[in-house]
């Protein structure tokens, strides 16, 4: 069919009908992005945004409920939209600019400036915004409108692609409750109690959010009294406490396919895009070098950042500079000697690297300790740097990049090649964790189904044919893999460490008691 035929996947007229109500959403948006004067804003944005969430279950009812339950990614490299066409470069060109405006030049779409009243696109969510927290909207309010309902739409359509999947549903479920609740209406309400507390979306956690250790926001909580301290200490623990030992017990999943924003939009609004992550070899070698540079950027700017505002001398803060340059140097320290002591035989050559950005970390920090002044570090103003990580990671490469790319370079590219948060939890999953996928070699068929379907560019296949565990960094643990396996030869488990890495050559059986194998299973 595919040969006489490759449009053989035609839309119905129900489907059809569909997408003329998202359009019309969508068209009601653009018109206000355009200063259309709406006599009734509040009518107009319920209509808009009810019009794409009713297309959105409209079309996925009739695309999946009219099928039988199963693996549904037969055509992804048949549509234009989803295999690099002109419809995805189209829809790739539009996010990006949407990105690039909202991030430097809000004034397009119509947000006030100096007391002004909002115009435009932003205006017509002032009734929304005034309904929850009482202030009109900001670009982030509509920002944040446009992405729960995103995930909300397309999370539904999600569940009914993967009904035969109880993981997929429960995690699905899990994104689409966190981004409501946690990232959506939680900080409009605290606003409403607290309007001196500073923003903060409970579920994120730094260097995601590395605004929480601004001069203004620490300010801010600490002058709030318990509860900005209890969001400071929060903040803090789930950094060195929470995110540990969960991911020791579940890996870096129960937070990239359970929790994250990011995650949440790509495993839904991103999912007809997932086939589209390279599973070539120069991929993850890139992936690895960059997604770990950014890391180290993260670090060194977040200890740049704090190190501007703390005195030499105790001020506003108990924290004096020389103080804080050596715990954070002593914490590293730490780190790195733990790991080199207990994993060092399973880095293998990557201990070198390890080393490398180790010494490369401290290095940069000695270097700003010893020459940087109250205005001035490395040699750069002390303020221009301290907004140099929001623009270039937080803004560039997580927005524009990350999300305006999905249909060009996969609806992960963010998670795989930028998220230092991801990067932190690869390193904890891929050395002391309990998670793994466990594959059963005999049974593959080589379908190829769950390497393409590997949003963080993993072949798969190469590990199931060897029956060999996947225990990888990049491993979000979406589960997807499983989901499209036709045979059952992947599954998700938490168990003990030992065993949890298998070599090569104990399937080769070079050198092997295959019998004593047998036995300690």
């Amino acid at each position: 069919m595919s040969l006489a035929k490759p449009d053989a996947l035609d839309i119905n007229n129900k489907q059809k009908v569909a997408l003329a109500i998202g359009v019309i959403g969508l068209f009601i948006l653009a018109l206000a992005l355009f200063n259309t004067n709406f006599p009734n804003k509040g009518l107009f944005l319920t209509l808009s945004l009810g019009s794409i969430i009713g297309g959105i279950i409209m079309y996925s009812r009739e695309a999946y409920l009219t099928k039988l339950e199963g693996i549904k990614n037969d055509g992804v490299w048949f549509k234009s939209i989803s295999s690099r066409g002109v419809w995805g470069w189209i829809v790739g060109v539009i996010l990006t600019t949407f990105y690039i405006v909202l991030y430097f030049f809000p004034k397009y779409l119509g947000l006030g400036t100096d007391g002004a009243e909002n115009t435009g696109l932003i205006s017509l969510f002032d009734p929304l915004s005034q309904l929850l927290s009482g202030r009109n909207a900001s670009q982030w309010f509509v920002y944040g409108t446009l992405y729960t309902v995103a995930i909300l739409a397309f999370g539904y359509k999600f569940i009914l692609k993967y009904r035969h999947n109880r993981y997929q549903q429960l995690r699905t479920v899990s994104v689409m409750f966190f981004q409501l609740g946690f990232a959506f209406l939680i900080p409009e309400f605290m606003y409403v109690m607290n309007n001196d507390l500073p923003y903060y979306d409970l579920k994120s956690i730094w260097p995601l959010n590395y605004y929480i250790f601004d001069e203004w926001s620490v300010k801010g909580f600490l002058s709030n009294g318990n509860i900005g301290l209890a969001l400071l200490i929060f903040g803090i623990l789930s950094i060195f406490v929470i995110t540990p030992i969960l991911t020791y017990k579940y890996g870096k999943r129960w937070y990239c396919s359970w929790v994250c924003g990011c995650g949440g939009l790509a495993e839904t609004a991103g999912d007809s895009f997932r086939q589209l992550s390279s599973k070539k070899m120069s991929a993850w070698k890139l992936e690895r070098w960059l997604i770990h540079t950014v890391l180290v950027f993260s670090i060194v700017m977040t200890v740049a950042m704090v190190y501007t505002y703390l005195g030499y001398d105790k001020n506003d803060f108990w924290l004096t500079r020389d103080v804080f340059i050596s715990l954070v140097i002593g914490f590293l320290t730490l780190v790195f000697a733990a790991v080199m002591f207990f994993k060092r035989q399973e880095l293998g050559k990557d201990a070198k690297y390890g080393a490398i950005g180790y010494f490369i970390v401290i290095t940069l920090l000695l270097v700003m300790h010893f020459t940087g002044n109250t205005d001035h570090l490395f040699y750069i103003k002390a303020g221009a740097l301290r907004s140099a990580y929001g623009i270039y990671i937080g803004s560039i490469f997580s927005g524009v990049i990350g999300t305006g790319f999905y249909p060009i370079l996969g609806n992960r590219s963010w998670c795989r090649f930028g998220c230092p948060m991801a990067a932190i939890l690869g390193f904890q999953q891929r050395l002391f964790s309990k998670f793994r996928i466990t594959t059963n070699g005999g049974q593959c068929i080589s379908c190829g189904n769950c390497s393409n379907s590997c949003e963080m560019g993993i072949d798969v296949r190469h590990y199931a044919q060897k029956g060999e565990n996947i225990v990888r960094s990049s491993c979000v643990g979406c589960g997807i893999c499983s989901a499209v396996c036709p045979r059952g030869v992947l599954k998700l488990e938490n168990d003990s460490m030992k065993g949890r890495i298998n070599p090569t050559e104990v399937l080769l059986g070079n050198d092997v008691d295959l019998m004593d194998l047998v036995n300690q299973k």
